[in-house]
């Protein structure tokens, strides 16, 4: 479980230039893991912009194994890379989404420290990201009724949860020899 493996793990003890590096690398591929998902055909599903969030396992792997001041700083750098190349609004719905997601997964590892899986706690991530874009793009379009759209977002956000902990699971190794 979650808590057991955050408790042994060895790479919190790495120094500042260390961890400095490591978080680097791990946003990097994050970067490597958007340009892929973005290369790939759309779903065929009627909301735009709907995505598995591929990029979101770097920052699961971050907060995991590394801690949640890396899971954040990876999770704006995300957003701030999205501005600069995306625009405003897509940067404000990637900061809104990563950072609410972000909050939700350390609530449920602290609340259910050994008893919550990375499946669960990507699939409440996934969800809470689409809620935190969700409230955004309902902000700036108001008087557009986005409500339709929100159940489609909670199940792609259970499928992108599935997908993001699967993906994880087969990429951690990868991840490990990073560090």
């Amino acid at each position: 479980m979650v808590g057991k493996l955050l408790q042994n793990d060895g790479m919190k003890n790495l120094n500042k230039t260390q961890m400095l590096v490591l978080t680097s690398m791990i946003f990097a591929s994050a970067l490597v893991l958007a340009v892929v998902e973005n290369s790939l055909p759309p779903l065929p599903i009627a909301v735009p912009g709907v995505k598995f969030g591929l990029s979101n396992i770097a920052v699961m792997y971050a907060l995991f194994f590394l801690g949640t001041k890396q899971a954040f700083t990876i999770g704006i750098m995300k957003a701030v890379f999205v501005f600069i190349t995306r625009g405003g609004i897509a940067g404000m719905l990637s900061l809104s989404g990563g950072i609410l997601s972000i909050v939700v997964m350390i609530l449920l590892m602290a609340i259910f420290r050994d008893k919550i899986s990375y499946l669960i706690i990507s699939i409440f991530g996934a969800l809470f990201h689409n809620v935190g874009q969700f409230v955004v793009i309902t902000v700036i379009y108001t008087g557009m009724n986005m409500w339709a759209y929100f159940p489609v977002l909670l199940i792609s956000g259970l499928v992108a949860g599935i997908v993001t902990s699967s993906l994880l699971k087969f990429i951690m190794p990868a991840f490990h020899r990073l560090a």
